[in-house]
């Protein structure tokens, strides 16, 4: 049992850092929709996920730290963050940070191409 488990471990580890990755990314992409309608009643941005009212979700926040800050203008924007933390951080080393911004712009920090 312990040989089992010393190869198939590996291969689950492998196996959750995409659902992980997926999760983060769709509150990123909510967090971005609670922009846009924040932007219609305040005129700005919110400098924060409290001014939203909103928080990391369970199943993110023990893998990903998600903040959201504005940029300057013109015209005045957003970026959402999400950076991996605990073992994520050190499974998902092809994505790494993962970032988008009001126009849509997505980008990964990490060594690999498949993060968005």
């Amino acid at each position: 049992i312990p040989i089992l488990a010393a190869m198939e471990y590996p291969a689950y580890t492998s196996y959750i850092v995409p659902p992980n990755r997926a999760a983060a990314k769709g509150y990123m992409l909510e967090v971005t929709g609670l922009q846009q309608r924040y932007l219609l009643d305040a005129r700005t941005y919110a400098p924060d996920l409290p001014t939203l009212n909103t928080t990391v979700p369970a199943n993110v926040a023990p893998n990903y730290t998600i903040a959201t800050t504005p940029t300057a203008g013109p015209p005045v924007g957003f970026t959402v963050t999400a950076t991996p933390i605990n073992a994520q951080a050190s499974r998902d080393t092809a994505c790494g940070t993962l970032t988008v911004d009001q126009a849509g712009t997505k980008s990964a920090s990490g060594a690999g191409t498949s993060g968005w």
